[in-house]
């Protein structure tokens, strides 16, 4: 699972592709990227990365918290 887990711009994120968290794709949508890419990226079949595999990536990305607004961090509003 070394390969990088984005497509680039076409997919609708920038030259590092979509952001993944926090609030990643729902699974459904997830899993229909990852098995069926026709972008750059190659697709991640099941044999590569099991349906669990998946998920619990999944699981972790909604684990990710939002970061807190700027105005809340003093060292930043000086």
């Amino acid at each position: 699972m070394a390969r990088r887990l984005n497509a680039g711009a076409r997919q609708g994120g920038g030259i590092a592709g979509p952001k993944l968290a926090p609030n990643p794709m729902a699974l459904e949508a997830m899993s229909a990227f990852l098995r069926h890419t026709n972008g750059r990226m190659p697709p991640y079949p099941e044999a590569i990365m099991s349906n669990a595999d998946l998920a619990d990536i999944h699981a972790y990305l909604q684990s990710i918290p939002r970061s807190p607004d700027y105005k809340s961090i003093p060292l930043l509003n000086r």
